[in-house]
């Protein structure tokens, strides 16, 4: 049997990797305890203790405003480890995915961002994320590099869990309506990945090479774009339609929504204001069409975990 390396899975993707990928070989799920991703000896002998044949990255330092004050710590784990994961995985003849983000672009296009773009980082966050998508580039190992936008679910910490909070919190809530992009759901990005192995025929003997023939950088959200303050309300709406004791994400009361400006909410990291990318390129090499965010976040706020 396949045998499969999770790396993150208390995470929100990489919680849902494991059940997905569960499908397709034997998973070795690891996380902060396990592996700690600023060692290099650390991630050397995960992997080889592990003997995998695809590893999934799914863990980084995502402190994005934290980062500005600890970019070597971001930088160790988000730029340096994806390149040893590489060569790891380059020694044991496996696969390696990848995720990375939309902070590697600059938000000033004014159309959806395609992986050709040149990216244009603004915070140390994006920085360190573009050095670990470079540094996977840099070795020649069959590999897919993800990039995603906007991650939310029903754990860990996001904007969908942290609305809902405050959202009981507070009777209003004031949330930047000039940054766009596309919330994506981390299940969503897990079964995509899932797919994309599937037709690539994971576990056959010509998967490899098929990977390798398609390696390389692909844009992979939702489709659709909102505002974060169009996300905020579109989960306030379906939290107030939700019944209290069947759902929790529901909300007796639902706080009053006031839309400001970047500038009316500094923050230590400067964030894009156009995050949307296109999913062109991953829908033309794996036919895959990713749901509309709007139908993701129902799915989410209606499923649950």
């Amino acid at each position: 049997m396949s045998r499969i390396l999770v790396i993150g899975k208390n995470g929100q993707v990489g919680f849902e990797l494991q059940r997905r990928l569960a499908r397709l070989g034997q998973v070795i799920a690891v996380d902060v305890g396990e592996i700690d991703l600023a060692n290099a000896d650390s991630i050397r002998r995960v992997v080889r203790e592990s003997a995998p044949d695809l590893i999934a990255n799914a863990a980084a330092y995502t402190a994005v405003d934290q980062a500005e004050s600890e970019p070597e710590l971001a930088l160790a784990i988000n730029g340096v480890a994806p390149g040893i994961l590489a060569e790891e995985a380059k020694r044991a003849g496996a696969t390696l995915i990848h995720y990375s983000t939309d902070y590697v672009f600059d938000g000033a296009k004014a159309a959806p961002y395609t992986e050709e773009d040149e990216p244009r980082p603004l915070s140390a966050y994006g920085r360190t994320k573009l050095a670990g998508d470079r540094a996977i580039q840099a070795v020649d190992v069959p590999h897919l590099i993800l990039r995603t936008s906007w991650v939310y679910g029903g754990r860990g910490k996001n904007f969908l869990l942290t609305i809902m909070r405050l959202a009981q919190e507070r009777e209003t809530l004031s949330i930047v309506d000039d940054q766009v992009g596309a919330p994506t759901w981390s299940r969503a990005i897990a079964e995509a990945t899932g797919g994309m192995l599937e037709h690539l025929g994971y576990g056959k003997p010509a998967f490899r090479e098929a990977c390798a023939g398609q390696r390389g950088i692909y844009n992979l959200t939702a489709a659709g774009q909102t505002s974060w303050h169009g996300f905020a309300a579109a989960i306030l709406a379906h939290a107030a339609s939700a019944r209290p004791g069947e759902s929790e994400f529901a909300l007796a009361r639902v706080p009053v929504l006031k839309a400001i400006t970047t500038e009316q909410y500094p923050t230590p990291a400067q964030r894009p204001r156009n995050s949307v990318l296109s999913n062109a390129k991953v829908q033309s090499a794996f036919g895959l069409v990713m749901p509309d965010w709007k139908f993701s976040l129902g799915d989410c706020m209606g499923s649950g975990r």
